[in-house]
């Protein structure tokens, strides 16, 4: 039996991924019950991924909402998004 190889499959663009909160709080330089706070508050959208607890992502035009909303400009941050 003869396999035909197939391409890798191509990585999704990093700027299209969702944020995962330690990513934010590492940027923001806060701790990340600093940053589930603002999600508490409604200050931050996030959803939820996966089953039962799962994991909490925030997609990063919501993100850059966050920073304009708050005059913050993406150059202060601690980490590159």
């Amino acid at each position: 039996m003869q396999h035909e190889l197939t391409a890798p499959a191509q990585k999704q663009d990093a700027t299209g991924e969702p944020l995962k909160v330690k990513d934010i709080a590492a940027a923001l330089r806060v701790d990340s019950t600093t940053v589930y706070r603002l999600i508490d508050a409604g200050q931050l959208d996030a959803y939820r991924v996966g089953s039962g607890r799962g994991t909490i992502r925030v997609s990063r035009t919501a993100f850059t909402a966050y920073l304009e909303a708050r005059g913050i400009p993406a150059a202060e941050l601690a980490v590159t998004l």
